[in-house]
Formats: structure tokens, C-alpha cells, sequence
């Protein structure tokens, strides 16, 4: 399913960057931004078109993309922005072992198959002491078949709530995201990323499930309702 990310690469950019997606211009860029700050060499994993490499390189750190598309790259090199680039795949990234401060995952880690071979390159491209931001659809909440429902209550009002479907087995979801684009994603419980993480030295320093962005929770029927659910999942973590 990598091509996906090759023959759809338009879409992507069309789609969800220039600030066009609520979700990064919002919530997941500062995000990023507050904990990159003085970094140094930072490896942005899964980089695209280079939505979170640009603003990381223009905050002054030397900055890493690495993609398997093609087409993402020369887009991110035509954006320009100061950061650097290489093709590579996240399971075997073509760098130096210990020559990053950070390594970013934003939305990555949910489109990778073999979770242990990704973890193990991040662990080895980061020096001691590294940091590592990983950004992902949140497990609990976005297991397969959990979705928004509207429905009446026994007193006939009308209720709202988010269904949490399957969530502890592991799924490989081929899901069609817009019109002909399907994207393949491997869900798998929370557990299994901090295990993963914890067995590779990379341990948890913080965690944060932000409230959707406003421009979201709008388009519900009950935008209170949605505030109250994360659709996203920070994770903080060092390498001992």
C-alpha cells in the first residue's frame, strides 16, 4: 500500500497542508513546535511534502526529511524552507547511527507494518538522551468501526456519543478516506507503541490528547460532545 502515498501525493497536498487542515495548522504544528525548540538535528520520519520539516528548519534546527514517495519529496524540495531531504523508508532509514536529537513521527506509525523494525531505527538514529515526537490517530478512540452516532435516548431526546469499536485485537484497515484513495492503516492498542518504545530504551515522558480544533467540532451535531473526544495522540519520549 506504500504507492498510495506515491500515485495519491496530489491528494495528500491538496488536501491537508497550506493550511488547509484545522488538525495541523491548529493542533499538531505548535504542538511539535513548543517541544522542538532548541533541538538540534531533527529527523522528520514519513516527512511528505514537508508540512512539519519547513517551520522545525525555520525555528533554526537542522532538519531531516525522509520519504519512500517520490513525488512528496520533489514537492517538499520545490516548497523550499531550508530543510533537507532523502528517499528512504521509515523501517531502514538512511542515516547515522546516534546523529539525531529528535526524530518526529507525525502520523506515521499507524501506516507501518512492522512496528518493531520503526522503533528500532528510530532508537538508533537517536544519540542518548534523544527525544522522539510521535503524533498519531489516537488507538482507543479510532479502532475499527468506532465512529460518531447519533441517536434518541429512552426519553426520546436526541443523544450523541463516539463508539468505540474493536480495541484491543490488532487490524489491518484498508479504508477509503475520499473517493478511490484508500490508505492502509495497522491499528493496534496503546500498549503495544509504549512496549515497543520501552524495549528499544525510548520511554515515555508525556502524553497529550488534545480536544479536537474548533473548525471540527463545528461540522457535528453536538460540538460540545465532540470537544469532549480526542481524535489525536501525542507521545513525548527519551531514549536512556
Amino acid at each position: 500500500m506504500d504507492e498510495v502515498w506515491e500515485t495519491q501525493a496530489a491528494w495528500w497536498q491538496a488536501r491537508f497542508t497550506r493550511g488547509v487542515d484545522a488538525e495541523y495548522t491548529e493542533q499538531i504544528l505548535p504542538m511539535l513546535a513548543a517541544r522542538l525548540a532548541g533541538a538540534g538535528t531533527v529527523v522528520d520520519v514519513g516527512c511528505g511534502e514537508g508540512q512539519v520539516s519547513r517551520p522545525v528548519a525555520a525555528a533554526g534546527s537542522v532538519v531531516v526529511g525522509v520519504d519512500g514517495s517520490a513525488a512528496q519529496l520533489v514537492e517538499a524540495v520545490g516548497r523550499g524552507g531550508g530543510a533537507h531531504y532523502v528517499r528512504g523508508l521509515a523501517t531502514g532509514l538512511p542515516l547515522r547511527q546516534g546523529s539525531a536529537d529528535a526524530v518526529v513521527l507525525c502520523l506515521v506509525v499507524e501506516h507501518v507494518a512492522d512496528l518493531s523494525a520503526l522503533v528500532g531505527e528510530v532508537a538508533r538514529v537517536l544519540r542518548p538522551g534523544g527525544s522522539a515526537l510521535v503524533v498519531m490517530n489516537h488507538p482507543l478512540l479510532h479502532s475499527p468501526d468506532s465512529c460518531w452516532v447519533d441517536d434518541w435516548g429512552p426519553d426520546g431526546e436526541a443523544e450523541c456519543y463516539w463508539r468505540v469499536g474493536p480495541y484491543l485485537p490488532e487490524a489491518v484497515l484498508d479504508e477509503e478516506v475520499d473517493p478511490g484513495v484508500v490508505v492502509r492503516f495497522w491499528h493496534r492498542p496503546l500498549s503495544a507503541y509504549v512496549n515497543s518504545f520501552a524495549a528499544q530504551g525510548l520511554l515515555v515522558t508525556e502524553m497529550v490528547e488534545p480536544a479536537p480544533p474548533q473548525d471540527f467540532q463545528v461540522v457535528l451535531s453536538d460540538p460540545a460532545m465532540a470537544a469532549t473526544v480526542p481524535r489525536l495522540l501525542l507521545l513525548a519520549l527519551r531514549k536512556v
